[in-house]
């Protein structure tokens, strides 16, 4: 029986500098049982954030742990239970998925080959062909199987749906939802497909120049958001206590509130809509704040 933690992954203080970025003082928490979806900007420091938390590369600041222990304290067992995957496949494309699989088992103790060999039927992968003759979906699927191969625990992803087409990446998420049935289980999800994230994602964490924006419960940030739309002379009779942000178009004005509902009893006159993931991000990065 595996101990149970509130947390599958905690990271405080986290920085990374770079010549030109810096990741700067992050501090995000993955619940187990949840899915936290992770979003920004190409370069804002998404993938940086992942790549930091599993010692990828040097973090200049801050602490990770995984359970409620730093990787350091007993990596072998730690990375047991962790799944990272990224945008590109890390194997040597000369091999085979078999001869891919005899490494991952020599790898992992808990490796599953019963498991590895459903997935690779189900994702249609052929056990004798090279990985570089794979398409980038089929590098996806590739990198999903082995992720979900080992019994692990935690799922660290950056864009993992990237290159599916809409039916795949409605089966990738069903899997993510099989794999959330166990309750100390848990899902670190970058993508830019909000629509996913939309789907199955508990709370929503966003990244902008290298700073967490928020972290919210992804319902909340659906139902209480709201957009008001106005016309630029209407925008003075708005509370600044209700603006977030500012977004102007050539003959309107957008105003991102967050509590469209008290908004609608301030202002009954206006119009006002739920917005989606994707118009809160740009009003962060686009809107007067």
């Amino acid at each position: 029986m595996r101990d149970y933690y509130e947390n599958a992954l905690e990271i405080r203080g986290l920085t990374k500098k770079f010549k030109n970025f810096t990741l700067d003082n992050i501090d995000l928490t993955v619940p187990a049982g949840s899915i936290v979806g992770l979003i920004g900007e190409n370069g804002a420091g998404k993938t940086t954030t992942i790549k930091a938390a599993v010692d990828l590369i040097h973090k200049d600041g801050g602490t990770v742990t995984f359970f409620g222990r730093q990787l350091a304290e007993d990596p072998n067992a730690i990375k047991e239970q962790l799944s990272v995957v990224f945008e590109d496949v890390s194997f040597n494309p000369q091999l085979t998925t078999a001869q891919a699989e005899k490494i991952l088992k020599s790898i992992y103790k808990s490796w599953d080959s019963e498991a590895w060999a459903d997935y690779m039927h189900h994702f249609g992968l052929s056990s004798d062909k090279p990985i570089k003759d794979f398409s980038k979906g089929m590098r996806v699927k590739f990198n999903l199987a082995a992720a979900l191969s080992h019994n692990a625990r935690l799922l660290l992803l950056d864009e993992p749906t990237s290159g599916l087409d809409p039916v795949m990446r409605d089966e990738i998420l069903d899997i993510f939802m099989e794999f959330m049935q166990e309750e100390d289980h848990a899902i670190l999800l970058s993508s830019h497909i909000t629509t996913d994230l939309e789907k199955i994602a508990d709370y929503i964490a966003f990244i902008h120049d290298g700073r967490l924006i928020f972290c919210e419960k992804k319902d909340d940030l659906l139902y209480n958001y709201g957009i008001i739309r106005c016309a630029a002379d209407v925008l003075a009779l708005i509370s600044p206590e209700d603006r977030l942000a500012v977004y102007r178009q050539e003959f309107q004005c957008n105003v991102l509130t967050a509590d469209r509902h008290e908004a609608a009893r301030r202002y009954p006159e206006l119009v006002i809509d739920a917005p989606t993931i994707d118009e809160i991000m740009v009003f962060y990065v686009k809107g007067e704040k």
